[in-house]
């Protein structure tokens, strides 16, 4: 940031004032070393500003003409890292349009017309969330297409299913790996809702109360890709209801991934065995060589508590602001910004992590052969013998109570044994209470039986694809 330009910032505001502002206020103030990477969007606006301008006649085609070939050069500069970014100059705002005019002399100060740099940032960052959200979605369709190609491997590949991390029914492998599919398709569809909020234009509302120039507010609009105009000026220059929201949803969607990496974590621990991670994703011990440590699926629990942060951040921001624009809303970038990237990073690291996942299915099979997974079964063959339930389930807990003295499985009482306990208990039944039969009797929707998986993978290709 070392360029001057021969105009300062203060310029733009200083009639007012007697004394050019301190050094440390400058810096402490200054936004540009963040805002920046706003430029690509600021631009876009301008141009589309600058076109409405001269459409309505309020600046000539010649000045409109400068003022395109300006910002062209102003963002090839940006693109090939030889702009000279100022902290005299505030902003990225005010940055450009000082370059602007350095290029093009009085007709870069004609751009600023019918707008206040109020409701251009909340056009810039508009069109900046909007982006963003296209970009996540992209991210997490990804992450899915993966997750899809793990588990339609492991469709048959038994697993406890827990509760309460306690075995409680067999489940598929699969079927387990499915659930993070609908936690982020909720996620997809929760970003696409709040787009309709983000696609909203406000610039054309000037600092607060819009303009006394003949603008065309939907023709920026059009231009710009929105699908409407924000309908109160005062509203549309302080609002970051939208940046919140995104990052809401962003806390969301780290959060069933951080969910996902616990269990990522646990099934890698010795203890359980389950699963192994591609070395690449993982790092060593500096002490204990035999380590392999998951350090991807443990910074993503860790991230998903600072994007939880930002979301707190961005809501005591704007508990306390009067109408309309306030310097406050300075500090909705960073935390902005910095929940779109590590989105974006978790996302990218964690669908290529689901490519290095190999699977221990003996591992997983002997885990839900040791925790009774079957004796809901059991409990359900016996209600269709005419037991009620609550019956049922009492006998199924005798019979498990029987089973862990004697430390062994249901399946592994005599007959005789299990008869004692309820006459109703045939052979047949106890020959229906392997964990693949338990798997397969349940294909309904939703069911963790391989049909049902299988088709519930298909479904969810298509809706990828849609």
């Amino acid at each position: 940031m070392s360029k001057k330009y021969k105009n300062s910032a203060q310029e733009s505001w200083s009639g007012r004032f007697n004394e050019p502002v301190d050094e440390l206020v400058k810096r402490y103030t200054a936004s540009v070393g963040f805002d920046y990477q706003l430029a690509e969007y600021d631009i876009k606006g301008s141009i589309a500003h600058a076109e409405m301008l001269a459409t309505q006649q309020i600046i000539s085609d010649e000045e409109l003409l400068a003022i395109k070939q300006g910002l062209a050069q102003i963002k090839s500069e940006i693109q090939n890292g030889d702009f000279n970014w100022s902290l005299d100059y505030e902003d990225v705002h005010l940055n450009i349009e000082y370059r602007l005019t350095e290029l093009i002399g009085d007709a870069g100060k004609k751009l600023h017309t019918a707008r206040s740099r109020n409701d251009q940032v909340a056009t810039d960052i508009r069109l900046y969330v909007r982006d963003q959200i296209d970009i996540t979605v992209g991210l997490i369709h990804q992450f899915q297409t993966n997750l899809l190609n793990l588990a339609e491997l492991h469709t048959s590949t038994v697993m406890p299913g827990l509760t309460h991390l306690q075995v409680a029914q067999p489940i598929s492998f699969a079927h387990h790996l499915m659930a993070y599919f609908e936690m982020t398709k909720r996620d997809v569809e929760r970003l696409q809702d709040i787009n309709k909020r983000v696609n909203q234009l406000p610039l054309g509302s000037g600092a607060l109360a819009g303009t006394t120039f003949n603008i065309d507010r939907l023709h920026v609009a059009k231009a710009l890709g929105f699908n409407g105009v924000c309908e109160n000026s005062l509203d549309a220059v302080s609002d970051r209801d939208f940046a919140i929201e995104f990052c809401m949803a962003a806390a969301l969607l780290m959060t069933h991934l951080s969910r996902f990496s616990e269990e990522l974590i646990l099934w890698m621990s010795p203890q359980f065995n389950y699963i192994e991670i591609a070395d690449r994703f993982c790092t060593g011990s500096s002490m204990m060589p035999q380590k392999k440590n998951p350090d991807v699926p443990e910074l993503v629990r860790g991230k998903t508590g600072r994007i939880n942060g930002h979301v707190v951040a961005l809501l005591t921001l704007m508990k306390g602001q009067p109408l309309a624009y306030n310097k406050d809303n300075q500090e909705d970038k960073e935390p902005l910004f910095d929940t779109a990237q590590t989105v974006r990073d978790t996302l990218l690291v964690f669908a290529d992590m689901l490519n290095g996942i190999s699977v221990n299915k003996d591992a997983m099979y002997a885990a839900t052969a040791k925790g009774f997974a079957t004796a809901t079964d059991l409990a359900d063959h016996l209600v269709r013998k005419g037991l009620p339930f609550r019956e049922a389930h009492e006998v199924v807990a005798k019979a498990v109570n029987l089973a862990s003295q004697k430390n062994c499985d249901i399946s592994a009482l005599s007959i005789k044994e299990l008869q004692l306990i309820c006459p109703l208990i045939d052979n047949k039944m106890i020959g229906l209470l392997s964990l693949e039969k338990a798997l397969e009797s349940r294909n309904h929707i939703g069911g963790t039986g391989s049909k049902s998986v299988k088709i519930a993978i298909s479904t969810a290709r298509e809706w990828i694809e849609s």
